[in-house]
């Protein structure tokens, strides 16, 4: 497809966001009550930036009426299966990739 006038993309600048492509960064280990985007399997591993997706509003503001500002930058992160799943028994290439918001990462090396 080409880059026209007429086509619409859902990318929504991220000016300011915290990591940039290749970072390596940890899923915070918080347990807040209520809606949350983030899946506990998740949280404490360690994974690398593949993309920004942009900045969008908070998800787990909108579950409860809010307005979900200020905007949240989005990123794309990429785990190694045999580094999420303990008894995982694929190849140690095989990768999950998700999407999970700055508000959730650290940068690897940082206790959260």
């Amino acid at each position: 497809m080409s880059n026209t006038a007429s086509s619409k993309s859902t990318y929504t600048p991220a000016p300011g966001a915290r990591f940039t492509v290749g970072d390596q960064v940890v899923v915070k280990a918080a347990y807040p009550p209520g809606h949350r985007r983030t899946p506990q399997y998740i949280r404490r591993k360690q994974g690398v930036i593949e993309r920004i997706c942009g900045a969008f509003p908070n998800p787990e503001e909108l579950a409860y009426g809010f307005d979900g500002k200020p905007y949240r930058v989005l990123y794309r992160v990429r785990f190694y299966q045999t580094h999420v799943w303990e008894s995982y028994t694929g190849s140690a290439n095989d990768i999950i990739e998700m999407e999970i918001y700055e508000h959730w990462l650290e940068p690897a090396g940082v206790k959260t």
